[in-house]
């Protein structure tokens, strides 16, 4: 029993004593001036996907080898080194270094089309701010415009689309918004509207477009049916004149049903809004008629 405990001990601190021996070794190739061995290790260790030692290899290179033939394809491994360790904000201000350097190269494509899918990948989810989505977009038409002919190029296209995609739900998202806090405020009624609207002109083939349609009519209902009765069939007659857009639009929609039962609610809120102000008006009227009466008697006493 004890030899075997001795064993495992033995065994356990030979493989520390060699851990240890190999982290030695990279550490005395990290501090020596052997740049030569420093190149052949990072690559070696880039190609064994050890990308955090390659990284901090290449890291001491970069200017060492700035302006020497070698230093194209340092810089290049350096910035898919980046990419391969996720860093894509710094892989992509590097790949595009790359790219404007040494336009000429026959990796200066590749590098034009990595950074702007860096760009992409950073792209934020569509609850977020997306000013990276919009630059990405930047990036890959760009890339388009520049290698229109590119095997990459059908890529790209795609990769804007979805983030146009993105942009289109985080546009939808925000008009929703809108309408959901409506209840807290009227006013958001009328804001949803203005963004669902502008939403539309912003992304003419939205995938959202029917049903934004039809939130445009809810919004309005909702803000005219909230409103003083005096404004009331103003805006009602506004819901509707967005009713009969919808229809025209989307004659088949599976929404006519509901956008119908809201057209039907304005034209009877409509009605309401004309008696409770005919009724407003009589008060007032009653009411200007016992202040003359009262004034009357008044001097009559006198």
């Amino acid at each position: 029993m004890f030899k075997i405990k001795h064993l495992i001990i033995l065994s356990f601190t030979l493989s520390l004593l060699t851990l240890g021996a190999c982290k030695s070794r990279f550490e005395k190739l990290r501090l020596s001036n052997d740049v030569g061995k420093k190149y052949q290790e990072g690559i070696r260790f880039y190609n064994k996907k050890d990308y955090s030692k390659a990284l901090i290899l290449f890291e001491g290179l970069v200017q060492k080898y700035r302006g020497t033939a070698e230093a194209e394809d340092l810089n290049y491994y350096y910035a898919y080194t980046l990419y391969r360790l996720k860093d894509y904000t710094t892989a992509r201000y590097k790949f595009k270094e790359f790219a404007d350097t040494y336009p000429a190269s026959k990796n200066a494509e590749e590098c034009r089309y990595m950074a702007a899918y860096c760009f992409y990948l950073d792209s934020p989810k569509s609850s977020l701010d997306q000013e990276n989505t919009y630059k990405a977009i930047d990036a890959l038409q760009l890339f388009i415009n520049l290698y229109p002919k590119s095997d990459r190029a059908a890529q790209a296209a795609k990769y804007i689309g979805n983030l146009r995609d993105k942009l289109e739900t985080k546009a939808f998202d925000n008009a929703k918004l809108y309408y959901d806090l409506g209840g807290y405020d009227i006013t958001n009624y009328k804001s949803a509207v203005i963004a669902l609207k502008n939403a539309q002109t912003d992304f003419p083939d939205i995938r959202y477009a029917e049903e934004m349609s039809l939130l445009i009519v809810k919004s309005q209902y909702m803000y005219a049916k909230n409103s003083l009765p005096t404004r009331q069939e103003e805006r009602y007659n506004e819901a509707i004149e967005y009713y009969n857009e919808f229809t025209e639009a989307y004659p088949n929609s599976k929404f006519t049903k509901e956008a119908g039962q809201l057209k039907d609610a304005c034209i009877a809120g409509i009605a309401q809004a004309k008696k409770l102000v005919a009724e407003e008006a009589k008060l007032i009227e009653k009411y200007k008629a016992l202040n003359e009466q009262s004034k009357t008697d008044t001097l009559t006493k006198k």
